[in-house]
């Protein structure tokens, strides 16, 4: 066993009821793994969904992208209501409405009904994740925070490796005559007992009391104002190709800039109100954030693109199952949870830098998503490398947070895990309507992956130049 999963030796600095560091991130680190997991588990079950529901491309996109959507613009919500209302109550409440969405989502009747489900369903992981965070930073300290947050990151990274094989292995089974829908169904049971579990494990925390100036502190005219720039910009992209691109659509893109305006002004006077805004000046005058959330705008889109248009080539042109679509994966995943999980043994001095090389890795590979379309080893193996190059995106994260002082160091974490998450979805709806396009318009997935490919190239190759800049940033302190 490596230290990334060796519970032992981990003591609460604040005990949990029974006092056991080992169960407390059993139950916290369990819900973080679903939360992950329904973002990629979906995957390779979206063919299946398509001839059950009749399902048009744009709402698979929207069955993908509505659930990242609602967790992105609700995540730093989440965090606050979790340090007000408590983190252990938040947990359970999220928990419980996650619970309930992954069955209402695995009973839907149709893709409308889906959709509506999977909004919830991310919601509610909105208020369950952001607390595995804080949980962590309370009840650890020293050596024993490390290997926790280790341990965090080897969930997350396993979980999207989880999600891409358990997806196949699911749908495949076909339990009861369920197909797709035991890839949210299997979330019940483990949802019930983390939620029996809970109780007796999370220690107490009061939170604030009274809940004072609760508006201010979630600063919901910033958050209504930027879920409504974030809808306004993402509908219209997935809808437009199904619809012939429609005024409406246009227009909508218009007000999404218009809204994005809108929250800039509402963050500058809410601070100057002396306010909590969602995105505060102070956090972003931290060393080295600015360029992190720049170059984190760019590969993990291409990272959720090329996830999303490789299962429906897949199972289009390549004819694989869900069984196998979904092991395909497990090698790509792989190494990019390999380099995630392992790049802190490099020098320190390499750290930052190894940041645009693997983005350029990544772009590399790509080129040949089409040249090599036609499977086998060699597509195999080129999947690797995008998985590889891909893995520096942890890095990321490491690098920027390490200086952010304490006080700000939620709202920084949360503002990157939603630039993550948004930057999913938009290139979720850019790149994989540019896919959906082309295998229209030819009739085959194969001929779509050629364009697809160079697309996905151009946008890491844009984070590869971005990302230069936080490899040569300056801090106060060694990086």
């Amino acid at each position: 066993m490596t230290q990334t999963t060796d519970l032992r030796g981990i003591v609460p600095e604040r005990g949990s009821r029974n006092g056991s560091g080992g169960l407390l991130l059993a139950v916290i680190m369990l819900g973080q793994f679903m939360g992950i997991l329904d973002a990629s588990i979906v995957n390779v079950a979206l063919p299946t969904m398509r001839a059950d529901l009749h399902a048009s491309g744009a709402g698979l996109q929207l069955v993908v992208a509505g659930y990242i959507i609602s967790y992105a613009v609700l995540l730093i919500a989440g965090a606050r209501l979790g340090a007000l209302a408590g983190h252990r109550r938040l947990f359970h409440l999220g928990l419980a409405g996650f619970t309930l969405a992954s069955l209402a989502c695995g009973l839907a009747p149709s893709t409308g009904t889906l959709v509506a489900c999977r909004f919830l369903q991310g919601a509610a992981a909105a208020l369950l994740t952001p607390q595995v965070m804080s949980m962590i930073q309370h009840n650890f300290s020293g050596a024993a925070r490390a290997r926790a947050l280790s341990l965090y990151s080897a969930v997350i990274a396993g979980a999207i490796v989880v999600g891409q094989a358990a997806g196949g292995l699911l749908v495949a089974a076909d339990l009861f005559g369920t197909g797709w829908r035991t890839v949210f169904l299997v979330n019940v049971p483990i949802g019930v007992a983390l939620l029996l579990a809970g109780p007796r494990v999370l220690p107490r925390d009061e939170g604030v009391p009274g809940l004072r100036n609760l508006r201010a502190q979630l600063d919901l005219p910033g958050l209504l104002t930027l879920a409504a720039a974030v809808l306004l910009f993402v509908v219209p992209l997935i809808m437009g190709h199904e619809l012939g691109w429609p005024l409406w659509g246009w227009v909508s893109l218009a007000a999404s800039a218009a809204f994005l305006a809108a929250f800039v002004a509402v963050e500058r006077r809410a601070a100057g109100a002396g306010g909590r805004p969602l995105i505060s000046a102070r956090v972003l005058r931290a060393p080295l954030l600015v360029p992190a959330c720049v170059a984190i705008l760019f590969a993990p889109g291409s990272w959720a693109a090329f996830l999303f248009t490789t299962t429906l080539h897949l199972q289009g042109d390549l004819r694989m199952s869900p069984l196998e679509s979904g092991l395909a994966f497990v090698p790509c995943v792989t190494a990019f949870a390999l380099v995630g999980l392992n790049w802190q043994r490099l020098p320190a001095r390499w750290h930052r830098r190894v940041i645009p090389a693997g983005f350029a890795v990544a772009s590399a590979g790509y080129l040949c998503v089409g040249p090599l379309a036609g499977g086998g080893a060699a597509y195999e193996a080129l999947t690797v490398v995008i998985g590889f190059g891909l893995g520096v995106m942890p890095i990321i994260m490491t690098t920027a947070l390490r200086h952010v002082p304490a006080e700000d160091a939620a709202d920084a974490s949360g503002l990157l895990l939603t630039l993550l998450q948004l930057a999913q979805v938009i290139g979720i709806a850019t790149v994989g309507t540019l896919f959906l396009t082309l295998a229209e318009s030819s009739g085959s997935t194969r001929h779509a992956e050629y364009g697809t490919g160079w697309a996905l190239a151009a946008v890491t190759l844009v984070g590869a130049l971005c990302a230069l800049f936080l490899a040569r940033g300056r801090t106060s302190a060694r990086a």
